[in-house]
């Protein structure tokens, strides 16, 4: 599938009242093509019904294209089975429910080591665990342009390491993180990995085998699936050891009045009634993306990158956060303007048709590393224009004009 009016596959748009809108947001949440919203139609007109549960046609019919939806994630990120694939409601629950019970596992002292980009959904599961279990809680440094301090890397992943959490991508500087050198370094001390890639997946298409490491998680609402769903991948080995720490239906194997055993994986972490029609969404959502192939994807964003680094860099009394060159950067760009605070700015933006985010993004820590409050952030997707980057720039010199 061509790039070529891409917008054209996602009705919100190409709606008449959002003719004008030039949609920067993305790094909230990305925006939903008509297959996928057609996919999600079918499932409730034709086969809706519970799943797992029913001997009839419709409950056999939608189960088993929910479960196909497993394989399809399983594909997509080269796991060795689907048995590797969770689902849960988003990429933070997810990631708490890697916390919840991996902290299970730990003893007082062990020490866990996150990275000062994590967003909150990385960072407070792991602090809470650390103040409940009396772990040792440690955050690899950043440089001051964004990029995680390899230098120390030795220092912090030492041999009592038992956790390492880490971003693929900052969802606030556009970083791409050397999950490479994290994994290599965690490994050589027994340390598990697990890596954040809400942000990333949008992004890049990553091999859980190649990677190497021990969990993953992801949201389908940013890989332009629908919300409400999110995946954990998790190796076979590490998921059998963890204990669940949700309960109910679906997800026992045996219940007595005093006492329960569960289910294999993943349907032990999975109780109650799933995120039936969503799933299957999510499975149209990674046909889609990759319909379009990863390498015009990759092309266009680089382009992207570098335009939106080039003009937002040339525009007086901003400040870029993050790395300001092209190299290992998704085009997501966090800002300030001398005079002008964010909300304020993300006002007038929106008062031009362009949507952006403002705030902390859900990363205060690392917006506290750079002595700032907030910032106001574009995050690109593939259907984004450099026309549409021009017309960033146009609003911001309007605010600074406005503000002046």
């Amino acid at each position: 599938m061509s790039l070529v009016n891409i917008k054209e596959k996602f009705p919100l748009l190409m709606a008449p009242q959002n003719k004008d809108l030039a949609y920067l947001d993305n790094g909230a949440s990305a925006q939903k093509p008509a297959v996928v919203l057609q996919a999600m139609d079918r499932v409730y007109q034709t086969i809706y019904a519970n799943v797992h549960r029913g001997l009839y046609r419709l409950a056999e019919a939608v189960t088993a294209e929910y479960e196909q939806a497993r394989e399809q994630v399983a594909q997509y990120l080269n796991a060795r089975e689907a048995a590797e694939i969770v689902f849960t409601k988003n990429a933070t629950a997810a990631l708490n429910l890697a916390a919840a019970s991996l902290s299970q596992l730990l003893k007082p002292g062990d020490r866990v080591v996150l990275t000062e980009l994590e967003h909150h959904a990385n960072l407070v599961p792991w602090q809470q665990a650390a103040i409940k279990y009396k772990l040792e809680l440690k955050y690899l440094p950043i440089t001051d342009e964004g990029r995680l301090d390899l230098s120390q890397l030795d220092q912090y992943i030492t041999k009592g390491t038992k956790i390492v959490g880490v971003s693929a991508l900052s969802n606030v500087l556009g970083t791409v993180t050397e999950l490479d050198q994290v994994i290599k370094r965690a490994k050589e001390v027994g340390a598990r990995v697990i890596v954040d890639a809400a942000q990333a997946m949008q992004h890049e298409k990553i091999d859980v085998q190649a990677l190497g490491c021990d969990a993953l998680a992801f949201s389908g609402h940013k890989l332009f699936g629908p919300t409400g769903v999110g995946v954990l991948y998790g190796r076979r080995e590490m998921l059998e050891q963890m204990p669940p720490v949700e309960f109910g239906g679906h997800m026992i194997s045996e219940v007595d009045w005093f006492k329960s055993s569960w289910a294999e994986i993943p349907t032990k972490f999975e109780p109650g009634t799933p995120a039936i029609v969503e799933v299957i969404g999510l499975a149209e959502a990674l046909r889609f993306v990759d319909s379009i192939g990863w390498d015009d994807i990759k092309s266009r964003e680089a382009e992207l990158t570098a335009y939106g680094l080039e003009q937002l860099l040339a525009i007086p009394n901003l400040r870029l956060i993050g790395p300001q060159t092209a190299d290992k950067r998704a085009p997501i760009f966090a800002f300030v303007v001398s005079g002008i605070h964010a909300h304020d700015l993300a006002g007038v933006l929106d008062s031009v048709g362009v949507a952006v985010r403002s705030g902390h993004h859900c990363a205060q820590t690392l917006h506290k590393r750079f002595g700032l409050a907030a910032t106001t952030r574009a995050s690109l997707a593939f259907y984004n224009t450099k026309e549409e980057i021009d017309r960033l720039v146009k609003g911001i010199q309007k605010a600074q004009q406005l503000f002046k």
